[in-house]
């Protein structure tokens, strides 16, 4: 039975967790958030031998789909850049803009092949990843799960000991509480998920210690 590669690269100045995925006996794989540093993520694809099908991303800040158009353009193939959800796309359209307000150049706005809905289901060879929309970071924002692998990249909804921020003009921290309670917490404690920053962590330690979820 194929097992799920996992391998992370922290791109940009914010130190963004980039997460490679893919189907070990295939070779299959997708890039998650491809937020910049497009090369030192092409030199990890190239080490790792393996082929990028698609790039997804979890939602439109500059420091996770800054670097996807380059990146698809510099992949073979030119795979087609899947998600976030379609409110994210006042985001995707304004990533130069977002780029001015911290300095940063060469970046590119977003234009993705297909938005995500609730439900829906993408998949990495083998894998069969469900989609979950979890809005209050950005309005966009989703969630990639492997249930059978009992993983999922969950970008800024939450992180070890905190959760994603809210205090954006588009920002909702309730609806945030919201869809952390009613859609990550009832995938499991044995769940593991990698973050869009720092370490990751499980849902049962999040439960536990969590201060945002007591």
């Amino acid at each position: 039975m194929s097992r799920l590669g996992i391998e992370i690269v922290p791109v940009t100045p914010f130190a963004q967790n980039c997460t490679l995925l893919w189907d070990t006996d295939t070779k299959e794989a997708v890039v998650v958030d491809p937020g910049g540093d497009v090369a030192k993520i092409q030199a990890d694809i190239a080490r790792l031998g393996i082929e990028v099908g698609a790039i997804w991303l979890t939602h439109g800040h500059i420091d996770h789909a800054g670097g996807a158009m380059d990146l698809q353009e510099a992949l073979a193939g030119h795979p087609p850049i899947v998600g976030p959800a379609e409110p994210d796309r006042m985001l995707l359209d304004h990533i130069v803009q977002q780029g001015a307000m911290f300095g940063i150049r060469g970046v590119r706005n977003v234009t993705p092949a297909r938005f995500l809905s609730e439900g829906e289901q993408v998949s990495v060879g083998r894998h069969v990843f469900d989609v979950l929309v979890c809005p209050g970071h950005t309005p966009g924002h989703v969630v990639f799960v492997d249930r059978a692998a009992r993983f999922a990249q969950v970008g800024d909804v939450l992180f070890r000991g905190s959760v994603g921020r809210t205090d954006f003009p588009y920002g909702d921290h309730a609806a945030l509480i919201a869809a952390i309670r009613t859609k990550l917490m009832p995938l499991g404690d044995d769940l593991a998920f990698v973050c869009g920053h720092g370490p990751g962590s499980t849902i049962g330690q999040e439960r536990r210690s969590n201060p945002f979820l007591q």
